[in-house]
This record gives structure tokens, sequence and C-alpha cells, in this order.
């Protein structure tokens, strides 16, 4: 395996908050690869096309991560920075609760709080974000496969090269990396048993988008919000882009649930909740998070333990001070948010940047040479 490239950081992971770290740091002058192991960038944002497919993104439909709230400055920030069309959430309209007696109708929505969505699919910061990266910054397809402590630094395996680097920002879920990555020995105990234990948000949970040709549920005075304890989908909400177009709902199910067929018994649930009509979507997409192997370790439904999020052990670097944690999970606010992403990637950085300002250079860093798969659809900002 070749010693590919010498930097000052290599951040794994290209979601929200692996990019938003490589952005800061690239801003701040510091040579950074980022590597990913999909052959996107976004992590748990994906959003798909809410007009079959065409090349006009507006009203796209998100398979990940929806929404951002009030109060939440940093996203709101960087909204702005990048120039991100956003709506607000439909909530008009009275909520149903499903039990074994029955469906109910709640006047005035209690489920429903105020939220923000992204006319053209939340995605779409991951994408622009990882488009304003130098040239050669990001590397798709590339999962990283051991970090070790060297003499000089620390070093990063992934596919056939071996990278360098004075820091590593680890911007992937504890429990991922800590099943996948080889860290030589390096981890404490309890550092080892941390990330084992942390759960991934949203990894055990499956989405499911129901695309119609209109909102129905609105003319009929209900704003698509619904709990179920007696059907696969748990929580239902309107996901119809801006002005109701594309029409759709979605809700979440537990990914144990998706087994042969889930999708009749959610088309069965649809129609008991909002009428005949429901059961005739004319696309259903079904997002199984749990089988995302860049996201989910096989455990994933195991972890439970919701506190360890944002655990002190994740603000302390690792490895001599080198291994920085990153992804939302181990946000000391907002985790499981975009907004928990961004405060994590911007706190990896910030402690990069802190060290890097006592610290000499690297011996003679570079740019990394040109990986010619680092490129697709996702790197490319929607016009």
């Amino acid at each position: 395996m070749a010693l590919a490239d010498r930097l000052r950081v290599i951040v794994v992971g290209a979601g929200p908050a692996g990019l938003a770290a490589a952005t800061a740091l690239t801003d701040a002058g510091c040579d950074v690869l980022c590597l990913e192991a999909r052959d996107r960038v976004g992590g748990r944002l994906l959003s798909t096309p809410g007009n079959d497919g065409g090349s006009d993104r507006g009203g796209a439909l998100d398979l990940g991560a929806t929404w951002f709230w009030d109060g939440e400055r940093r996203i709101q920030t960087l909204n702005s920075r990048l120039a991100v069309a956003t709506f607000a959430q439909h909530t008009a309209g009275s909520a149903l609760i499903q039990d074994g007696s029955g469906v109910h109708r709640l006047p005035g929505n209690p489920i429903d709080v105020a939220a923000y969505r992204y006319a053209t699919g939340a995605d779409t910061l991951a994408i622009r974000l990882a488009a304003a990266l130098p040239q050669n910054a990001l590397r798709l397809g590339a999962p990283a496969t051991a970090i070790r402590l060297v003499t000089d630094g620390i070093e990063v395996a992934a596919l056939d090269a071996r990278h360098r680097a004075d820091h590593v920002i680890l911007a992937v879920p504890p429990a991922l990396a800590i099943r996948r990555i080889d860290f030589d020995g390096g981890l404490s105990t309890d550092l080892s048993r941390l990330a084992a234990a942390t759960p991934v948000w949203m990894g055990a949970v499956a989405k499911v988008v129901a695309v119609y040709t209109r909102t129905f549920w609105r003319a009929n005075g209900m704003a698509g919000a619904a709990i179920s304890n007696s059907g696969p989908l748990q929580e239902l909400h309107d996901m119809s882009g801006p002005d109701g177009r594309p029409p759709a709902l979605f809700g979440f199910a537990p990914a144990a649930a998706v087994q042969t067929g889930f999708e009749r018994a959610v088309r069965g649930q649809l129609a008991a909740l909002f009428g005949p009509e429901a059961a005739h979507p004319h696309q259903l997409h079904v997002q199984d998070w749990s089988r995302e192997e860049w996201t989910s370790p096989s455990e994933t439904p195991h972890l439970t333990e919701y506190g360890l999020f944002g655990h002190a052990l994740y603000r302390r670097p690792a490895l001599n001070g080198r291994l920085h944690w990153a992804s939302t999970e181990t946000a000391a606010e907002h985790p499981g948010h975009l907004e928990g992403a961004l405060e994590a990637g911007q706190r990896a950085a910030n402690a990069v940047l802190s060290d890097v300002a006592s610290s000499p250079p690297s011996p003679e860093p570079h740019r990394p040479s040109v990986d010619r798969r680092q490129r697709s659809r996702d790197d490319v900002a929607p016009g």
C-alpha cells in the first residue's frame, strides 16, 4: 500500500459534519483531504427528485434528514451563505391518532411544530459545500479502513493508499467507526466502549415517502400529521414541496418492520388514516437506513442509550490529541440534528486550528494526486 501524500488534516466522512469541518479548515488555509466511502456526498442527507426524475430538483423529497428549526443559528447561517431556498413545513389542519380502537381526529394539530425544509432537498447543503472545496480535496469511494499513530503524525489507510497528516477528523457515527476502522489498539478502553454503545441517529429507522397527484388530505382539512401504535408507520407528516408540489406524505417505521408485505401494510395504513385515495400513491419510496453499510453497523437496532450523545469523551481529542470526533452523535448541542452535525464539525475544526496555531508546519504538505472517481453528480451544485 503506497504512501500517497502528507497533509495537515484528513477528514473521514463527507456528510454535513465532515464537509463543514473541511470547509472551515480550507477557509483557514489548511491542506485537507476528505475521504468518503460512498460514491456520493451527504451521508444521511439524501434527496430524490419530486418530479419523476427530471433535472429540476424543485420539490425534492428527502429520504434522510428533512428539517431545521428556529434557534438553530449555525444551519441558518449556512443556508444564507449557500443561498439555499427554504420554506415552512405545512402544519395547518387536524392531526390524527391511530390506535387499536380506530382513527381519531385531533383539531389544531398538536403533533407538528414549526419547522423548515429545503426547496431543492436537504442534500443541496452537502452538494454545494462539496462543490466549493478545492480541486482534489474530496475523494469518493474511499472508505477508511485503518487509523494509527506514526512517528510524525497520524496515518489513514483507504483503498490502496496510506495518507499521513497532523490530524484526523472522524465525521462518521462512532458505532460505525469502531466496527469498520482498525485503530491499532490506540483508543482507550473507555472510549472504545463508548463508541461501540452510542446509537446511530435514525440508524434503525426506515423512512417512507408516498407521492400523489394532489394534496387530498389538505382538502379534507387534515395536516398530514399522525401518530400510530397500530400500523407500520409510527409517525407521519406532510412532505409536499413548496406550494404543495409535489404532493407527498411521509412516515417513519422501525427498520425491523421492513419485511415481506411491508409496502402493502403501508398502503393499508395510509388508507385507514387519510381515506381510499391514500392507498394509491404513484410513487412509494422506502429508505431503510439500517441497511446502509456506511451508516449503520448490524448492531444498530440494539443501541438505545441516547444519553451517550454528546458525551464529554467525544470532546477530547484521542490518539495523542490527533483524532477528533465530529458526527452529529458527538455534538453537545442539538445532537441528531443538522445543527448538531455543524456544531460537531466546527468544534473539531477549531481544535485542529488551535493546535496548528501553536505548532510548526508539517513536512512539505501538498495536494493529493488526482483521483478521477472523486467527481460525481453530487459534487456539482445544482443550477
